[in-house]
């Protein structure tokens, strides 16, 4: 469930925003100070905060900076009855995800909301750049290292290759290809690209092209004004225009319509652009990186992508490798989300016992970083202190392994499983069962230790020992 806090010094928005936003499924928080806003950030992560731009204690952009140095994986939306454009493009620049006018639209709260929740799901797949990493622990031993925009990368041949074509193509105006699996971190590579480039300081816009609609898309990307549509109650600067000066970063660009594309065309050409309803082109200066996880050529020879916008966006390509192909760095990746993880749940992990680390690097991640985070944040919740052990990793991770950990303390740490279940249910419990069996060996059969070394109740526990025949 996602959770919304909404920071209003008028008692009514509060109360209706909450009452609204609950019946929608939305676990909501409300405030009427700035400063107690940021207060309740320090201590709950919120998905997205909705604040005024006016509040008696302070000025919405304040506890805008506020946030984005308190939780910068949070989105935040500026509400205003000010229909001032300026404000809009200021506070958006300063990393405000969007802007809302009063009196509110309960479907323009509802789109907003969806586009906030798919771009922080877009930034949070892109787990080298997630929130928190400016606050790791300087390791003397690790096999990280941080690029100028501060963000993790591997020091493996594979990341070395990677990151030489980002510090030679940063620096020009090229229009860049990203190519990579879902979940590789391409949103982390345009960001370097970006703040390697002389654009640094300036705007940086990612936009999630697969949560964009057909209908809301060109409203998106290039603005609209005021009337043009029902429901447009205000004008409204499109990405682009928010990103005059510094770069945009379009992902998954092959799910873009072909009207959008045409569109596209036009402004990749001319780097003029009209809002939709108006009459006037405005001159934009971007410089535009692109990503997709499917071969735009073959797009294009399908005839899904326009040929010649693929030939405007491939003035340079870039590869990022799965994380399967980056086992080198995998151990520093584990690290440094243990760290985030221990941050985010409060807890105190050190580390890993060995057998987790070799599960981790056997393990292809089909996922990639996004998948990795996740599932170390849920061992980290699953461990009380001390070294992760291989029981706080999930059954299907551990028993995708090419060898049976479990059996390790015997000495029998190459033997493999002697059959293997034909569908996931059966492999999940089989692993289940053989994690239960080790916990339970280690803790001498002490049900109580067991289940809370598992994270479960002795109730549970006492089932799946009846279930398993333990």
């Amino acid at each position: 469930m996602a959770k919304i806090l909404v920071i209003d010094d008028n008692i009514d928005i509060c109360q209706l925003l909450e009452r609204f936003l609950t019946k929608k499924g939305f676990e909501v928080e409300t405030t009427i100070s700035g400063k107690n806003g940021l207060d309740m950030v320090k201590k709950t992560f919120f998905d997205l905060i909705f604040c005024d731009f006016k509040l008696r204690d302070m000025e919405g952009r304040d506890v805008l900076m506020k946030v984005r140095e308190i939780s910068p994986g949070t989105q935040v939306a500026i509400i205003t009855g000010y229909a001032d454009v300026k404000i809009a493009v200021e506070v958006i620049k300063n990393g405000a995800f969007d802007y809302v006018t009063k009196p509110l639209i309960p479907d323009e709260i509802i789109n907003l909301i969806e586009r906030a929740l798919a771009a922080s799901k877009a930034n949070k797949s892109n787990t080298e750049t997630f929130s928190k990493a400016n606050n790791l622990k300087k390791d003397s031993n690790s096999k990280a290292q941080k690029t100028d925009s501060k963000f993790l990368k591997g020091t493996g041949a594979e990341s070395k290759k990677l990151y030489k074509e980002v510090a030679l193509v940063a620096p020009t105006s090229l229009s860049v290809v990203i190519y990579g699996e879902s979940g590789a971190g391409k949103e982390n590579i345009a960001r370097t690209i970006h703040d390697q480039s002389e654009r640094a300081g300036k705007p940086f816009i990612a936009v999630d092209c697969g949560a964009l609609t057909k209908e809301l898309a060109g409203s998106e990307l290039w603005g609209h004004e005021k009337g043009a549509f029902t429901g447009a109650l205000s004008e409204k600067p499109g990405q682009f225009e928010l990103a005059d000066g510094g770069t945009i970063f379009l992902d998954e660009i092959a799910n873009l319509s072909y009207e959008t594309q045409v569109g596209l065309l036009r402004l990749v050409q001319e780097r003029k652009l009209r809002r939709i309803g108006g009459t006037k082109d405005k001159s934009i200066d971007v410089r535009i990186l692109v990503a997709s996880n499917e071969d735009l050529r073959k797009s294009v020879s399908e005839g899904k992508f326009r040929e010649d916008l693929y030939f405007r966006f491939n003035e340079f390509s870039i590869t990022v490798p799965p994380l399967r192909h980056r086992t080198a760095d995998i151990e520093a990746f584990a690290y440094h989300f243990l760290e985030l993880s221990n941050a985010e749940l409060n807890k105190k992990v050190f580390g890993f016992e060995e057998q987790v680390m070799d599960v981790l690097k056997e393990y292809p991640w089909p996922g990639n970083l996004r998948e990795m985070l996740n599932v170390i944040r849920r061992a980290t919740l699953l461990t009380d202190g001390g070294k992760m052990s291989v029981s706080a990793l999930p059954p299907e991770i551990v028993y995708s392994q090419k060898f049976n950990f479990i059996d390790s303390d015997s000495g029998n740490s190459d033997a493999k499983p002697s059959k293997i279940p034909l569908n996931l249910k059966d492999a999940a419990a089989e692993a289940e069962a053989e994690v239960l069996k080790k916990v339970l060996e280690e803790v001498k059969y002490n049900r109580t230790q067991a289940a809370k070394q598992l994270g479960i109740d002795r109730k549970t526990l006492f089932n799946k020992m009846k279930q398993y025949d333990l």
